[in-house]
């Protein structure tokens, strides 16, 4: 025997008087079109804070319908170009813009590829919290910036959610920087609000890796040897040989006339060097009329030469 229960109608007032709901509203979802603009067209100063971030500015009717759905916190929004089928994801910043229109920073009007005064759809969604994002730079001149990892997570404070696939903007030092973000997790679009997230770059694009170190050896284009000073004292059978005709040897070559080179070693510090003072190693050809004792040293068949004939 089934036993049904009936409340008093008073009783129903005093339940929802003290806010006792036993069936709680279910959110429901916020979906509108809208004209887009770009920031650089919203009246007033220039607002570089939506720039430099991933939020728009909504009207403020778009307020009140959205409190009137109930709709989940943080406020997380889908935007679509119909003609495009573009997509991506972005939070709120200010109630503030003319009925009817969105503004929207430059580098998300690129990427759903829409032009000022542009149909977009704006529906409302509930993103999981980000895990993990890797991002690759367009430039190598994101490199030049000391410490990159630091400067992105300060930039993406200003930022509500990520997608992937999207080409963000940031900036830094009056510069800005494009960034393609290549993947998220755990999703494709993810929200970066209050949350702890790994971040990782890929190369940038047009970056080379410098090339393996070759040996300084083989880099060299001038001969050490050839920037020793040349060994003194005496060389035996320096001279050059001539035949008795006059005819040059066929086998004769350039080194027979050639002193030898001295071995160069690498890696013998000069322990005569005395600071403060620089020397400059350089090879100098001698001409034959140098032929004279210099220093003391002994030069072969140097001496004055006397004729047999005596002169009147």
């Amino acid at each position: 025997m089934d036993h049904h229960v009936q409340l008093h109608p008073r009783l129903y007032d005093r339940i929802f008087q003290f806010g006792f709901n036993m069936f709680p509203e279910i959110p429901r979802p916020f979906n509108t079109t809208y004209s887009c603009f770009s920031v650089a067209m919203l009246p007033g100063n220039e607002r570089q804070d939506v720039e430099r971030g991933g939020k728009i500015i909504m009207p403020p009717s778009a307020l009140e319908q959205l409190t009137r759905l109930n709709i989940n916190y943080p406020m997380l929004f889908k935007i679509t170009n119909k003609k495009t089928n573009r997509i991506t994801h972005c939070g709120v910043l200010e109630f503030v813009a003319d009925e009817g229109k969105v503004y929207l920073p430059l580098w998300m009007m690129h990427n759903l590829v829409l032009e000022e005064g542009d149909l977009l759809q704006i529906e409302s969604v509930s993103l999981p919290v980000g895990k993990f994002a890797k991002f690759q730079p367009l430039s190598p001149d994101f490199l030049d910036i000391t410490n990159p990892k630091a400067v992105l997570e300060n930039c993406l404070r200003t930022f509500a959610c990520l997608t992937s696939g999207d080409v963000i903007a940031v900036k830094y030092n009056q510069r800005v920087y494009e960034l393609c973000v290549l993947e998220t997790q755990p999703g494709n679009a993810i929200s970066i609000i209050e949350c702890d997230m790994n971040v990782e770059f890929a190369a940038p694009v047009g970056y080379r890796e410098s090339e393996e170190v070759k040996n300084p050896e083989e880099e060299m284009v001038v001969d050490p040897a050839d920037l020793m000073p040349e060994p003194s004292g005496f060389v035996a059978f320096r001279g050059t040989g001539n035949r008795l005709d006059g005819k040059r040897r066929k086998d004769s070559g350039p080194s027979e006339s050639s002193p030898p080179k001295p071995v160069y070693v690498r890696g013998i510090p000069d322990y005569d060097y005395e600071i403060g003072t620089l020397r400059f190693l350089r090879h100098f050809t001698k001409s034959p009329q140098s032929n004279k004792e210099e220093n003391g040293e002994f030069k072969a068949f140097s001496g004055e030469g006397f004729s047999l004939k005596r002169r009147n």
